[in-house]
């Protein structure tokens, strides 16, 4: 009785380094009262490379190092008021905390 057997044969190749990429930051958005807390994962990144831009309802970070870059916006579930800021770096994790605007609806509810 004569055996057969099949090989199977793999080639791998190397992925040049430069090929590869991160995963993008993971990013979360949470309604905590009269505040909005975005957490992003940002672990690599110093502080000083963290830049937050807030206008209305939309929220942009970006970051950027001498080996690579990220940039993304989103828009909030309610208007913030930019001036409230307020934001913690800590363990690779940026904390943002606005307050949430006065919607004109509710300002009406309650002169009318």
């Amino acid at each position: 009785m004569k055996r057969h057997t099949n090989r199977l044969r793999y080639k791998v190749e190397k992925i040049p380094e430069e090929n590869l990429k991160e995963p993008p930051p993971l990013i979360d958005v949470v309604e905590d009262g009269d505040e909005i807390a975005v957490f992003a994962e940002f672990a690599g990144f110093s502080m000083e490379n963290l830049r937050i831009n807030v206008r209305n309802q939309r929220l942009t970070l970006s970051a950027r190092a001498s080996d690579r870059k990220y940039r993304k916006s989103l828009n909030l579930p309610k208007r913030v008021i930019p001036d409230t800021v307020c934001t913690t770096y800590k363990n690779g994790v940026l904390e943002i905390r606005l307050k949430k605007a006065f919607e004109q609806e509710a300002m009406d509810k309650i002169a009318g």
